[in-house]
């Protein structure tokens, strides 16, 4: 706990204790109220799930939290890569400087090697892949090389809007939370493991009749963790993926359905096409239900930040309210569900040419403007 209280005193999120005070030091190896909102802030901040519990996740993100680029030699270690914000502001370095680690994640995985890589050949390093005084002294040196915008928000940009209109040949992984032992959510005689799987075999049926290979994350029986459903969808080079859960709370009042996509405003890490998804999902769904909008917002969750691809979670509705849980026990609500999400996939791809109302395609719409596209192509 004293490893703790220190980092999240370094974070500015934990006040430090009286060190003339015995009774407070003997209180620091207990995980009390202070330290529990300590890590409720840093979570907030830091736009992972706010419970006051620090998970794994939440003990990576924090022991990240107080490293900084010069810190420590970072390099890429298959199997253990390392994190922290060292590692964002070595991204965020090789982006400026026009040396493309794909995207701001904190992870020192094989793209961030092969850039730094690229600038070490550049400017006639000796080329070994990892970041020490050297490669440091090089960045000081240097000024910024490209402008006009995050470099990698542009050029996932541009590969939807080059890939063409159509989902016909796109891979879209299905990620229906939870699974295996892990239920999730149980309330209102549902359980949230099982919606999700509804739900998702419905959106498979109808991206699988328009031409979408479709892969999922886990079966009935399995609930594999977030990394490998990651890796799972990254491997699979997949177009895009989607993550299904259910909502719950406390606080009986709380409904609606909000969609999540990868995004830290701190280093610039952002998906603007895992955005654009979300918000096109949200709006869609809200417009075909009587849902709550609960709006799309960026977050930094383990599955958002390792996937290489534009990814969305959506959370359509609180098991906890016995409003939105009875609408979720309706097949004939999931399939609206399912149809929202697929006509917001469609609407992506169309980009400018997308002139249609939210609320107003349906799946026929698809199959005559996919016909029609095939079509003009013969």
């Amino acid at each position: 706990m004293r490893s703790i209280r220190a980092l999240l005193h370094a974070s500015g999120d934990l006040a430090p204790r009286d060190t003339q005070d015995e009774s407070t030091l003997d209180a620091s190896d207990v995980y009390d109220e202070d330290v529990a909102e300590a890590v409720r802030a840093f979570q907030q901040r830091r736009g992972l799930i706010v419970d006051g519990v620090l998970g794994p996740h939440t003990h990576v993100a924090l022991d990240g939290a107080h490293w900084k680029l010069g810190d420590r030699m970072v390099s890429h270690i298959p199997g253990h890569m390392l994190q922290g914000d060292d590692v964002a502001e070595l991204q965020e370095r090789l982006l400026s400087l026009g040396f493309s680690p794909d995207r701001v994640d904190g992870v020192f995985g094989t793209n961030t090697e092969q850039a730094v890589r690229r600038f070490q050949g550049g400017v006639g390093l000796a080329v070994d892949g990892s970041v020490g005084p050297e490669t440091l002294r090089a960045f000081a040196d240097l000024t910024r090389s490209v402008s006009g915008g995050s470099p990698h928000t542009l050029r996932e940009e541009e590969i939807v809007r080059t890939s063409g209109h159509r989902l016909l040949g796109r891979i879209v992984v299905l990620d229906p939370g939870h699974g295996g032992d892990d239920t999730g959510t149980v309330a209102h005689g549902l359980t949230e493991s099982e919606v999700t799987l509804d739900l998702a075999r419905r959106i498979e049926g109808r991206l699988s009749a328009i031409g979408v290979t479709v892969l999922f994350t886990r079966s009935a029986t399995t609930g594999p963790e977030d990394l490998f459903r990651a890796t799972m969808a990254n491997q699979a080079g997949a177009d895009i993926m989607l993550s299904l859960h259910c909502d719950s709370t406390d606080q009986a009042r709380a409904s609606g359905v909000a969609t999540f996509f990868w995004g830290l405003e701190r280093f610039g890490a952002w998906s603007a096409v895992g955005e654009h998804l979300a918000n096109l999902i949200q709006r869609e769904i809200v417009s075909r239900t009587s849902l709550a909008d609960c709006r799309s917002h960026p977050r930094g969750w383990q599955l958002l930040q390792r996937t290489r691809m534009p990814t969305v979670r959506i959370e359509a509705g609180y098991l906890s309210h016995e409003q939105d849980a009875a609408r979720l026990a309706d097949p004939a609500f999931l399939d609206t569900l399912a149809e929202a999400i697929v006509i917001a996939l469609q609407r992506m791809y169309l980009g400018e040419d997308d002139t249609n109302a939210t609320g107003v395609l349906r799946l026929g719409d698809l199959g005559a403007y996919n016909a029609k596209q095939q079509a003009s192509t013969k």
